[in-house]
């Protein structure tokens, strides 16, 4: 099927999924960025455009923060963005589904649709932290505790990036975990963590950061941690491709990198 083709096939069923998380008020999976005025003297060329964004779940909050200040400086451009796992952000855009940029945690989920998009840019990295509850009540000091069949750990599923991290990392020091469950997503494992449904969980540290009023951050040293890398790419079925790669191209300008390391993730 021609990429005109599938992309109309797939609009539907994207639409079936956009619209409605467009209208819920948590924003966990779709957040539409808020327009600013116009300011004093700016001299922004970027076209007007509504741009899809599908990005890592661990972006979440960073877009949220980035969205905002790309349309207050780009007048005219609106972003919606669609949080999900890697692997979930690459199948639908196997799928045809109708999107302008993707965002993912690795670049190995990228080359999985190298067809499908621009040249990729590393915009940030991140690094694994374990997220226990808040005053970590199970003394957990480091990945070894992990390894205790009467701690409740949850880790991300191993298609998704996070997982795929956690089993490297585990695997590196010989440590053996039985999860007791495996999450679609890394927000998924957080999200247990702060509901207290698990003693601990691996996940980035910015997400830690993120709840940091609910979650307590033990560090993991460098030489024992995966470095996860985030690539970014225009979509080449995208309707609006000038648009998209000027916010590709901002992401890793002065003012996007700000608001990426302000938020905790690290220089590509």
């Amino acid at each position: 099927m021609s990429p005109t083709g599938r992309r109309a096939a797939a609009t539907v069923l994207t639409a079936a999924l956009l619209v409605p998380l467009a209208a819920c008020s948590s924003g966990d999976d779709t957040e539409k960025g808020t327009a600013g005025s116009t300011p004093s003297g700016s001299t922004s060329t970027a076209p007007r455009a509504n741009l899809t964004v599908l990005a890592a779940a661990s972006l979440t909050d960073v877009f949220k923060t980035a969205g905002a200040a790309y349309e207050k400086s780009h007048p005219g451009t609106r972003l919606t963005f669609s949080f999900a796992g890697s692997q979930e952000l690459v199948a639908q855009v196997s799928q045809g589904s109708p999107a302008d940029v993707l965002v993912t945690a690795d670049t190995k989920s990228m080359d999985k649709v190298k067809a499908d998009t621009g040249t990729p840019a590393v915009i940030a990295r991140n690094r694994l932290v374990i997220a226990t509850g808040e005053g970590n009540p199970h003394k957990v000091d480091d990945l070894k505790d992990l390894a205790d069949t009467e701690l409740k750990v949850v880790l991300a599923a191993p298609e998704v990036p996070a997982g795929k991290y956690s089993k490297q990392i585990l695997d590196k020091q010989k440590i053996t975990v039985k999860p007791v469950s495996q999450e679609p997503n890394v927000r998924a494992v957080l999200s247990k963590v702060e509901l207290g449904e698990a003693d601990a969980g691996l996940v980035y540290r910015t997400d830690a950061e993120s709840a940091k009023d609910k979650v307590d951050a033990v560090d993991i040293p460098d030489d024992q941690n995966a470095v996860a890398q985030y690539p970014a790419a225009t979509l080449k079925d995208s309707g609006n491709a000038e648009a998209a790669a000027a916010f590709v191209a901002w992401l890793s300008s002065p003012e996007g990198q700000k608001i990426l390391r302000d938020a905790g993730f690290q220089k590509p």
